[in-house]
Formats: C-alpha cells, sequence, structure tokens
C-alpha cells in the first residue's frame, strides 16, 4: 500500500513521528503537501481534506495519512494503526496498549513543550506572549522536563531488566522512534538544560544514539526529506528560554 501523509509542509511538528515510522521501515509514503501545486500538492491538498463536506470522519488537524480508504487523524492514532503493519508495534493485545499509552504520554509531553513558547494562545506571536513563555519555561526546565524524561528513563530500565534497549518488548517500536525525536528537538530548543539533565538519562541517551545509527534513519536525518528545526514548529530555539 501506498501510504499519503498529509501535514504542513515546512515545519516537522507532530508529523515527524508519523515521517520517522514510515522512514524507518522503509515504507511507500507520499507526503502531499511537499509536492508541488501543479502535481495535487501544496497546502491547498491538505485543506480540501479538512474542508471538504462529503469526507465521512473528516480530520481536526494535520497530521492525517490516508491509507486506501481510510483517512486516520491524531499522531498517536494514526501510529497506532501502522505499528502493526510496518513492524514497529507488538502483536499482543498486552504489548500493543503498553506501546499505545507510553505514546499517548509522548502526546501529553510534546503538548507541553509546545506552550512553554506560547503558554497564553497559538494564535498570537511569541512576542506578544514573551515574558509569560519565560515563566512557563522555568517551570518546563526545572519540573515537566526531569519528570517526563525520568518517567521514560524508568520505563527503559525496567524493560532493561530483560537485557532490552527499547521501551517495549525486544524490538525497537514507533515509540522508540518518537522519544528519539523528542530528545533530538529538546537538544535543539533547550540545548543548556539537555546538557545537564544527560547524566541522569543514560538509557534515554543510549537509545538516541542507537536509533540514529539505523540505516534508514541515519539515511532520512542526512536527506533532504528531513526538514530542519525552525522557530515554526513544535521545538523551538530562543536562548532567554533555556537560561
Amino acid at each position: 500500500m501506498r501510504y499519503e501523509l498529509f501535514y504542513w509542509p515546512t515545519i516537522q511538528g507532530r508529523g515527524e513521528f508519523v515521517r520517522l515510522a514510515l522512514e524507518d521501515a522503509g515504507a511507500d509514503y507520499v507526503d502531499v503537501a511537499r509536492l508541488p501545486e501543479g502535481s495535487g500538492g501544496g497546502e491547498a491538498a491538505l485543506l480540501r481534506w479538512m474542508d471538504a463536506p462529503a469526507v465521512g470522519h473528516p480530520p481536526f488537524a494535520p497530521p492525517f495519512l490516508k491509507a486506501g480508504r481510510r483517512l486516520i487523524a491524531q499522531t498517536a492514532n494514526i501510529l497506532l494503526f501502522l505499528g502493526p503493519r510496518l513492524g514497529l508495534a507488538p502483536r499482543d493485545e498486552t504489548g500493543a496498549l503498553w506501546t499505545h499509552q507510553l505514546q499517548l504520554t509522548i502526546t501529553d509531553f510534546v503538548a507541553e513543550i509546545h506552550d512553554a513558547h506560547h503558554p497564553i494562545a497559538g494564535s498570537l506571536y511569541y512576542e506578544n506572549q514573551r515574558d509569560e513563555a519565560k515563566r512557563r519555561s522555568a517551570t518546563l526546565r526545572r519540573e515537566r522536563l526531569p519528570k517526563f524524561l525520568g518517567y521514560f528513563e524508568r520505563a527503559l530500565a525496567d524493560n532493561a531488566r530483560g537485557r532490552q534497549r527499547c521501551l517495549v518488548g525486544t524490538a525497537t517500536t514507533y515509540v522508540d522512534l518518537s522519544l528519539f525525536q523528542v530528545i533530538e528537538g529538546l537538544r535543539y530548543a533547550f540545548p543548556r538544560t539537555l546538557r545537564r539533565l544527560e547524566a541522569s538519562l543514560p538509557l534515554c541517551v543510549a537509545l538516541h544514539d542507537r536509533l540514529a545509527e539505523r540505516p534508514r534513519i541515519a539515511a532520512y536525518l542526512a536527506s533532504t526529506r528531513r526538514i530542519p528545526f525552525n522557530n515554526d514548529g513544535i521545538f523551538r530555539r530562543y536562548p532567554e528560554l533555556d537560561v
């Protein structure tokens, strides 16, 4: 099956968690909004699916995935669907639910990271909420980053008792790739804070480094398909928020 991924064409954002799974599996997919408009791409193609009155189960926002006749939205939901099809999720129900639970926790984590630089409203510019962002980021650095990252370190340690190097079971899953992306993003957005925290997160760092060396992920990171981090996405670098 050829998958069609719909997400904003100039940012990694939440769509990147889906891209990483597709890339790691070597799946046949097209990033629709990154195609030229003359080829049926661009943001117009994305918006058509969101606004079309005849679409069953319409998506609220990107990312969403077209798989045959299915139209699936929400990052964690897309990965729940793709995981077993891409060989990136356990087959047993308990393992699948645990993987999904961890992914939902990453969803919560990503929302808090985003709200550090947009604590009042996403519709306002950062410059309109700079003072509030400084206060919110201080709490993120002091309390929330250690709490969330410490939780994933604990989950890795629990699984490592069976000598595994991943979050679930014995093989890499989509939630491992999502944790990789979170660490990548935080290293970009909060480099000083991450340097301080990583000493207490050896298993998270080891997971990140191992996944960066997976052949398809390494090739993707070095390609033009990987959109660089920028200050329009979730992970934004404002030095004054990383003091």
